[in-house]
């Protein structure tokens, strides 16, 4: 049983799920380019220092579920069905986390947009993404039973996040997903 939100809390973490929201909408609205710290800080009523508290900078409004994204990507190796694979399991959440989504959420597609076509997101969103590596390799040397520094759970882990951005530079993001999870389960000889 968790412990109960205090008032403060309740505060805090609706003044930031505002903040991530107003900017979110600016920027698909007007561009990210053209939306400044003060436009986001103003339309939500606090101060630019307020806002910098909660998002030291402007490419961390568009990224401010991190930690979900982490749960999420540990579960997918912790929590996969009996029989299948790491790459299978990891192989379907990206898909459907990263590249799936987009297919039937016009919000999610616009995302992707404004994300893939300001370089400043595209970096900081890759730089994110990739920060996740160290917890989801250790997930996997867990289900593995291997050590925690086994380099096996390490590049797997690597390649594995590197297949979003790899499949975003394609036609085909699907296919391509698909692809690199085959190399990685079955090694060259299979692809």
């Amino acid at each position: 049983m968790s412990a109960p939100v205090g008032r403060r809390e309740r505060k805090k973490a609706a003044t930031r799920q505002a903040l991530a929201d107003t900017a979110l909408n600016l920027f698909l609205e007007h561009g990210y380019d053209h939306v400044t710290i003060r436009d986001i800080a103003d339309a939500v009523d606090v101060s630019t220092t307020t806002l910098l508290k909660y998002f030291p900078t402007k490419e961390a409004l568009v990224f401010d579920e991190e930690t979900e994204q982490e749960t999420a990507l540990v579960a997918a190796v912790r929590d996969r069905p009996e029989g299948q694979s790491i790459p299978q399991a990891l192989c379907a959440h990206i898909k459907r986390i990263r590249i799936g989504a987009g297919d039937s959420d016009a919000r999610f597609a616009a995302f992707s947009r404004l994300v893939a076509d300001t370089p400043a997101l595209s970096e900081y969103g890759h730089r994110m993404w990739m920060r996740h590596q160290d917890a989801l390799a250790h997930a996997i040397a867990e289900a593995t039973g291997s050590r925690p520094d086994d380099y096996r759970c390490a590049a797997l882990a690597h390649f594995a996040l590197e297949t979003s951005a790899f499949a975003h530079r394609t036609d085909n993001a699907e296919y391509a997903v698909d692809t690199a999870f085959t190399l990685l389960e079955r090694g060259w000889d299979a692809a």
